[in-house]
């Protein structure tokens, strides 16, 4: 367990930096749900956005989970050392793509369209939201939108080689997106103001390049691990 906080922390800084990706992906479905709600029922409107959020973070933990399958399957081959540097140049591309210098992330959004054109139309059928359970499947569908920062992670938490690792590096990964989102469907802009900051996105995106840097296997994840 020890050996894990420090990857749920990554992962929940993950998160939280790759805000402004999901408020690209996700904000104008934050406004639907909340559109819908009149302004003086703020505690109706924050549930609303609660169960939407819960919904999404689970689909990432359920693709965590699946995923974490076939890196435990391979953890123990030859496969498992190309894994993990795959999973770290995608680490390294996105926190080029954080700090603006980069956008070729978002080429690999293409392989989960084939997926989302079947999730798609019944997701929009659930608008506008008039329920926690319509709100919490929405969010569920939601969590699969094609996403090149939700995919690298996801292959970084699957280069772990523990399934319910996998899993639990996605959920933290996902109450990571949480304050961006909620502050967006809540009018909070100066949560949004912040982290659009070009001084906060380079460095997180220098952040997020380290992580990618010591996910690569070599000699230097030893001498990190004794200090």
């Amino acid at each position: 367990m020890a050996d894990l906080l420090p990857l749920l922390g990554s992962a929940l800084i993950l998160g939280l930096l790759g805000g402004g990706h999901c408020l690209g992906m996700c904000g104008g479905l934050m406004g639907a749900l909340t559109l819908a709600i009149a302004p003086e029922q703020r505690s109706r409107r924050l549930r609303v956005l609660l169960a939407y959020n819960l919904g999404r973070i689970l689909s990432y933990a359920s693709a965590g989970l699946l995923l974490g399958v076939a890196g435990w399957a391979v953890a123990s081959s030859p496969a498992a050392l190309a894994l993990r540097v795959v999973a770290a140049l995608l680490l390294i591309a996105m926190g080029l793509y954080l700090a603006g210098w980069w956008s070729g992330l978002t080429r690999i959004e293409a392989l989960g369209r084939g997926l989302w054109r079947h999730l798609q139309p019944v997701a929009t059928r659930l608008l506008p939201v008039s329920s926690m359970p319509r709100a919490l499947l929405l969010g569920a569908l939601w969590g699969w939108l094609p996403c090149g920062l939700v995919y690298s992670t996801l292959l970084w938490a699957a280069s772990q080689g523990n399934v319910w690792h996998a899993a639990a590096l996605m959920l933290a990964f996902g109450v990571g997106t949480w304050p961006v989102l909620l502050a967006t469907g809540l009018a909070a802009e100066r949560v949004n103001t912040l982290l659009r900051r070009r001084s906060v996105r380079v460095a997180g995106g220098l952040l997020v390049i380290l992580f990618g840097l010591w996910t690569l296997p070599g000699p230097h994840q030893h001498w990190l691990m004794g200090h």
